[in-house]
Protein backbone atom coordinates (compact mmCIF):
# COMPACT_ATOMS: atom_id res chain seq x y z
CA UNK A 1 0.00 0.00 0.00
CA UNK A 2 2.86 2.38 0.73
CA UNK A 3 4.26 1.86 -2.74
CA UNK A 4 0.88 2.64 -4.29
CA UNK A 5 0.46 5.85 -2.31
CA UNK A 6 4.13 6.76 -2.63
CA UNK A 7 3.87 6.94 -6.43
CA UNK A 8 1.58 9.97 -6.38
CA UNK A 9 0.38 11.04 -2.91
CA UNK A 10 -1.58 14.02 -4.33
CA UNK A 11 -4.25 11.76 -5.85
CA UNK A 12 -5.00 9.91 -2.58
CA UNK A 13 -6.56 12.65 -0.44
CA UNK A 14 -9.83 10.92 0.48
CA UNK A 15 -11.08 7.39 1.05
CA UNK A 16 -13.01 7.57 -2.21
CA UNK A 17 -9.81 8.25 -4.16
CA UNK A 18 -8.15 5.23 -2.58
CA UNK A 19 -11.19 3.08 -3.40
CA UNK A 20 -11.09 4.21 -7.03
CA UNK A 21 -7.35 3.60 -7.30
CA UNK A 22 -7.61 0.10 -5.83
CA UNK A 23 -10.68 -0.83 -7.84
CA UNK A 24 -13.14 -1.60 -5.07
CA UNK A 25 -15.46 1.39 -5.42
CA UNK A 26 -19.05 0.74 -6.49
CA UNK A 27 -20.14 2.01 -9.89
CA UNK A 28 -23.70 2.16 -11.20
CA UNK A 29 -24.80 -0.76 -13.37
CA UNK A 30 -28.46 0.12 -13.73
CA UNK A 31 -30.69 -0.31 -16.73
CA UNK A 32 -34.27 0.81 -16.96
CA UNK A 33 -36.20 0.06 -13.78
CA UNK A 34 -33.40 -1.62 -11.81
CA UNK A 35 -30.96 0.23 -9.60
CA UNK A 36 -27.85 -1.88 -9.09
CA UNK A 37 -24.21 -1.30 -8.23
CA UNK A 38 -21.18 -3.40 -9.13
CA UNK A 39 -17.50 -3.19 -8.24
CA UNK A 40 -15.09 -1.45 -10.57
CA UNK A 41 -12.98 -3.91 -12.58
CA UNK A 42 -10.12 -1.45 -12.99
CA UNK A 43 -7.56 -0.32 -10.48
CA UNK A 44 -4.44 -1.73 -8.92
CA UNK A 45 -4.96 -5.46 -8.41
CA UNK A 46 -2.11 -5.82 -5.93
CA UNK A 47 -3.51 -3.03 -3.75
CA UNK A 48 -6.96 -4.61 -3.95
CA UNK A 49 -5.50 -7.96 -2.87
CA UNK A 50 -3.66 -6.32 0.05
CA UNK A 51 -6.85 -4.67 1.31
CA UNK A 52 -8.69 -7.98 1.00
CA UNK A 53 -6.03 -9.71 3.11
CA UNK A 54 -6.27 -7.00 5.76
CA UNK A 55 -10.04 -7.47 5.92
CA UNK A 56 -9.77 -11.26 6.20
CA UNK A 57 -7.22 -11.04 9.01
CA UNK A 58 -9.30 -8.43 10.86
CA UNK A 59 -12.37 -10.69 10.60
CA UNK A 60 -10.55 -13.26 12.72
CA UNK A 61 -9.72 -11.00 15.64
CA UNK A 62 -11.61 -7.68 15.59
CA UNK A 63 -15.20 -7.69 16.89
CA UNK A 64 -16.04 -4.42 15.12
CA UNK A 65 -15.11 -5.94 11.77
CA UNK A 66 -17.18 -9.04 12.48
CA UNK A 67 -20.30 -6.96 13.18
Amino acid sequence: MLVLIGDNPERIKKEAALAKTCGFCPIPASSGKTNQMRLDRGGDRQANAAIYRVAVVRMRADERTKT
